[in-house]
This record gives C-alpha cells, sequence and structure tokens, in this order.
C-alpha cells in the first residue's frame, strides 16, 4: 500500500533573542507558531539575562553566526514567512537586512522588541535607526505600540519606556508623525497596539499608506503580561505563512492573543505568560 505523506506545515523563520524564561524572544515565537500550525525556524540573534520582571543583561550574538543560521535553513527549506524581534547588534540588522533582501516576495512581521535595547544605550538608539532605515522599506507587517513606534521614527524620546507595549505608560504625542515617517520609510501596514494605555478596552488598529483599514476592540484584561507583543507578532507571520489576506491575518492574530492572554498564568514573581496552548488544555474550548 502507498504510505500517506502528511502535509507539511508553513515554515516561518523567526529572527529573535533567546529568553529563557519562555515569555518573550524565540520561545515565544516557537511556542505561537507551532500552536497555529507552523513549523518554526528559530535564528538566535542574542541572549538575554532575564527572569519575569526585568531584563538585566544583553549579549548579542556574532553576526557571522546569526547569517551561517538563517543561510543554513533557508538554503533547506522554502519558509512562507519572516518575523523579526529583537536583533541584538547594528551588526546584526545589517547582516539581517541582507538576508531579507533576497526574499522580496515572503511577508516579513517586525515587532521590534526595543525593551530590550534599553541596556545597550547609544547602541539601542542607533539600533533603532538602521532598523527604520534598512528593515522597515521591506516590511510587510510591523507590530508596535507608541513609544517604539516614536522611537523607531525619531520623533519622541522613549527612553523611559517600560517593557515594549506590555506596560507602558499612555501614548505618547507625535504618534500621528510617528506613523506618518514609518509608512514614508517604507512599512506596508503597521498594526498599532493599545496595550499599555487605559480604559475598558484595548484598541489595535491596522494603518496602511491608504489611512485605517482596520480598527479592533478587545476587553482590558487585568494584570500585566510578559510577551503580548512578541505573541501577536507571531501569530500574524503565521496566519500570512497559512497565506491569509493581511487584515484577516491581523484579525485572527489579535484573536489567538486575545485568548492565550486571558488564559495566561504566573509561574514566577513578575509578569503572567500567555498561554499559546490554551486550546489544548481544555480551557473553555474557545475558538480561534
Amino acid at each position: 500500500m502507498p504510505i500517506d505523506i502528511p502535509d507539511t506545515p508553513p515554515a516561518v523563520l523567526c529572527f529573535a533573542a533567546g529568553d529563557a524564561t519562555a515569555g518573550g524572544g524565540l520561545a515565544a515565537d516557537v511556542l505561537t507558531l507551532a500552536s497555529m500550525g507552523c513549523h518554526p525556524l528559530p535564528v538566535q540573534t542574542a541572549a538575554l539575562l532575564r527572569d519575569t520582571r526585568n531584563v538585566d543583561e544583553v549579549w548579542p550574538t556574532e553576526a557571522e553566526v546569526v547569517v551561517s543560521q538563517a543561510r543554513a535553513v533557508l538554503e533547506d527549506i522554502p519558509v512562507a514567512a519572516f518575523k523579526l524581534g529583537f536583533c541584538g547588534s547594528v551588526d546584526n540588522v545589517l547582516a539581517i537586512a541582507e538576508i531579507l533582501s533576497d526574499y522580496p516576495e515572503v511577508p516579513l512581521v517586525v515587532e521590534p522588541a526595543l525593551y530590550a535595547a534599553g541596556d545597550l544605550g547609544e547602541v539601542g538608539d542607533e539600533l533603532a535607526a538602521v532598523l527604520a532605515e534598512l528593515i522597515l522599506p521591506q516590511t510587510t507587517l510591523l507590530v508596535a505600540g507608541a513609544h517604539e513606534l516614536c522611537r523607531l521614527a525619531g520623533v519622541a524620546d522613549a527612553a523611559d519606556m517600560d517593557e515594549g507595549d506590555e506596560g507602558a505608560p499612555d501614548a505618547a504625542p507625535g504618534c500621528d508623525e510617528a506613523l506618518s515617517r514609518l509608512l514614508d520609510r517604507g512599512a506596508e501596514y503597521i498594526l498599532f497596539t493599545r496595550g499599555g494605555e487605559h480604559g475598558p478596552q484595548v484598541v489595535n488598529s491596522l494603518i496602511g499608506h491608504e489611512g485605517v483599514v482596520r480598527t479592533d476592540a478587545w476587553p482590558r484584561l487585568p494584570g500585566r503580561f510578559l510577551g503580548a507583543g512578541a505573541t501577536l507578532a507571531a501569530a500574524a507571520a503565521a496566519a500570512l505563512a497559512h497565506g491569509m489576506a493581511l487584515p484577516e491575518a491581523v484579525r485572527e492574530a489579535q484573536e489567538f492573543t486575545q485568548q492565550a492572554l486571558r488564559h495566561a498564568y504566573r509561574p514566577g514573581m513578575g509578569r503572567a505568560l500567555p498561554d499559546r496552548f490554551f486550546w489544548a488544555r481544555g480551557k473553555g474550548g474557545d475558538d480561534v
């Protein structure tokens, strides 16, 4: 009898830092992509010394190692999407931008994770500037909150930002100008996330060159979370890898993230972690 060969899940190559809490970084990408039926290809750009409360130190991976990791799998496995998180260093941004330029037809989702650049001082500012210059022109979807948008666009001082869009204060002034600048830099779409603001709802907006494409509102959940932005961006990359149109992929990613956060657990003394396998643990049978 012939042997049935199962369908191969779409592969998503993710560049991100190693995070031993598995709250953010590569572990978050792997968990989210696997949960959404993709095969993750994780390329480590840095190692984070962190717990569920804070990032204490960053050790960037050498650019040559990043390139070798990525080229090895790209020459072997076709990819359906890229997901970019924290790059670790300016040299890594330069190397990754060159790699991505060889695959212009593959969608790229970027979640800058600039909170990890806080320990890099002026290098972190340079990293944000090079991201904006070299990565944004290749970006299909940028996922970011107010402070990261302003920092990438260079329109506001975001040096005091907290853990990305997961616990930042109200939206910084200049967001409209930042959005306009980043779209002019070449980002195709921006998902402007409002998780760090106040109010009974989280209202996220998908914005393109034609204006607001869609707006989605979600009940604001109590507590603070580690890895919400990484989960959202990886889920969007997964949906795009499955062939969904971008507006629908963004909606699907938000639904997945909302469920993961609603079922979040707190294994340590800091923030709660999204449960990316909520559907597998019999927690209400929510459909995504």
